[in-house]
């Protein structure tokens, strides 16, 4: 068993689906930071780059299909896996314009996002 912990950084607006992803992938043994804004996810996700980004689409301040296109175009974070979320857009469209490695629908089924956790970790 690998004993290193693996960081999670999700981005979710709706603060009680927020909660419950930090909990599950807590539970899981990931580290898990929770942002509700691309704004605050800017600032707070500086120099310590996640094993995995997890971000919905529709937010309050931004675009999260924009913020994966900015950070697969960076050097810093185009290698890290990124998963979008999302109950309004289609996985068609998300794969088209942004380069994420998978998508959820919401509402998201627990086992199911904790297998595409899992599955992208493990690359």
């Amino acid at each position: 068993m690998d004993s290193i912990i693996k960081r999670i950084c999700v981005l979710e607006d709706d603060e009680s689906i927020r909660e419950v992803l930090e909990i599950l992938l807590t539970e899981e043994n990931y580290q898990v930071n929770g942002f509700a804004s691309v704004s605050d996810f800017l600032k707070g996700n500086k120099g310590n780059e996640p094993d995995l980004f997890l971000l919905d689409i529709m937010l309050p301040d931004g675009n999260g299909i924009d913020l994966c296109s900015m950070l697969k175009s960076s050097e810093r974070t185009r290698n890290i896996p990124v998963l979008m979320m999302s109950a309004h857009s289609n996985q068609m469209k998300v794969e088209e314009t942004c380069s994420a490695e998978g998508f959820v629908k919401k509402p998201f089924d627990i086992y199911d996002l904790l297998l595409k956790v899992e599955s992208v970790l493990a690359g």
